[in-house]
């Protein structure tokens, strides 16, 4: 049996925890990148107008 993983942008929440902690980053494009494989795990919505795609390699 195979299991299915999911990763949702739930309205770029890790972006906006980021900013929050740095304001600075308020109007630049930001990504989130996951832990082990560098993909793009959320993006602010500079980084998607720049084409990021969600699971991209980022390294």
């Amino acid at each position: 049996m195979t299991r299915a993983i999911a990763i949702s942008d739930s309205a770029n929440f890790y972006v906006s925890a980021e900013r929050i902690f740095d304001p600075s980053l308020k109007t630049v494009p930001v990504i989130v990148l996951s832990n082990n494989d560098g993909c793009a795990v959320a993006r602010s919505d500079e980084a998607k107008a720049l084409g990021i795609g969600m699971g991209r390699r980022c390294t």
